[in-house]
């Protein structure tokens, strides 16, 4: 068996599995079962305790190696597990000279993550088939949120120069993927830590120049308190530049976004949708929103839930909130867990009456979809079902949605 990625997380989660699975490879690493851990919430470091034993039970042989931000957040804990053979910490993930010579050495290889000043770019092949594909631009995040542990997982921000980028994105683009999404922990603080400070709108410019031959584009997250003028101009005259920006968010409260430590307020996330959506009327916006945070009283949850109307938020990434050990919002007066659940319930419903309006909404128009396998995704990152005998995976098609099928729309290619 040759290695296996079990992943858990972000989307830069998913791209670093990725560059892991092509170091592993290329290392002949065999019966070797990598679980990359996720430290935003205490669920998720309990699915991926939950998966290591699963996975011993189904491979005893395997080795198992725990990376990622709950591994480098508490290496112990996991070296513990009578299921694992080798914790590596983030800053050594993506060494391969680690994987090379995973068989001998401490079990426990993780360093200072907050002494890392430098990330390096990774060359991968692509994600979801030949489609699309992650692209990173930025590691770690210097502001402390008072919920957020991520930082401490990460290390300080630190950006990838414009020619690393530039290479990959051209490198994939000619080997058929349409689609980039640039990816990091923080996009919009990129450039901050490089000569001469570039902008992510400044970068994101410059790359679509100098790689002309790339069809889409997209960015994974932006902080509504950093969007720059470079970017304002490419939502209003870039068309490579796709009408979706999934925004960190995390509350519609204003009271509730000063306890968080976040730099933006909610008059702040409506004016920037307004603005956007002025440049462009068709762009979509998604959001990060916690549930039931430290203090929340229900009126400031309602002001939350009505953020999703007042913005015209439409994909919504809900979580309820979750206490992390040595984060100052874990000694703020809690919300009962039962609250927090219950308010993430009504969220979560009122992010799918958005979704659905908005499908209905796009019913008799004509869409490009970017085929993958298995369906497609429109500019405006709308699930597709294309009817008929599917277009090769790659291609780019006009289709006209007619109908919905559940969450998704569906119809012929035109």
């Amino acid at each position: 068996m040759s290695a296996r990625v079990v992943t858990f997380g972000c989307r830069l989660n998913s791209f670093e599995s990725e560059v892991m699975r092509s170091h592993a490879a290329a290392a002949g690493l065999e019966d070797t079962v990598i679980v990359h851990t996720c430290a935003v919430t205490a669920e998720a470091e309990r699915q991926a305790r939950q998966a290591i034993r699963r996975l011993r039970r189904e491979k005893p042989g395997a080795r198992i190696v725990v990376t990622g931000c709950s591994a480098q957040l508490d290496p112990q804990r996991y070296a513990a597990m009578p299921e694992v053979d080798r914790v590596v910490g983030n800053d050594r993930k993506l060494d391969p000279d680690l994987w090379r010579d995973l068989a001998g050495g401490e079990p426990i290889v993780v360093g200072d993550i907050m002494a890392v000043r430098e990330t390096a770019g990774h060359l991968v092949d692509g994600l979801d088939g030949r489609s699309r594909a992650f692209v990173q631009v930025q590691n770690g995040c210097d502001h402390r949120c008072t919920f957020c542990i991520i930082p401490y997982g990460r290390g300080p921000s630190r950006s990838i120069p414009m020619g690393r980028i530039a290479e990959q994105v051209r490198a994939l683009a000619t080997s058929g993927v349409r689609e980039v999404v640039l990816t990091g922990v923080d996009l919009t603080s990129y450039g901050k830590d490089l000569p001469g400070q570039p902008t992510l709108g400044g970068m994101v410019k410059r790359l679509l120049r100098l790689v002309p031959e790339l069809d889409r584009l997209r960015l994974s997250s932006i902080d509504p308190a950093e969007v720059d003028r470079d970017l304002l101009d490419l939502v209003g005259g870039e068309p490579r530049l796709m009408p979706h920006l999934h925004l960190s968010v995390q509350a519609g409260d204003t009271l509730i976004l000063k306890r968080m430590k976040r730099r933006h307020g909610r008059d702040d996330v409506v004016d920037l949708c307004v603005r956007l959506r002025a440049l462009r009327p068709d762009i979509v916006f998604g959001a990060d929103l916690i549930a039931g945070f430290p203090t929340e009283t229900e009126a400031m949850f309602a002001n939350t839930l009505a953020l999703v109307e007042d913005a015209g938020l439409t994909y919504l990434h809900v979580f309820p909130y979750s206490a992390r050990r040595g984060t100052p919002a874990a000694r703020m007066p809690q919300v009962a867990k039962e609250a927090r659940r219950e308010r993430a319930a009504r969220l979560r419903a009122a992010g799918a009456r958005a979704l659905s309006r908005y499908l209905a909404g796009r019913l008799g128009r004509t869409e490009r979809v970017l085929v993958e396998r298995g369906g497609g995704r429109t500019e405006g990152f709308a699930p597709f079902r294309i009817d008929g005998a599917a277009p090769p995976a790659g291609s780019i098609v006009a289709v006209r949605a007619d109908r919905l099928a559940g969450a998704e729309l569906a119809g012929p290619p035109l």
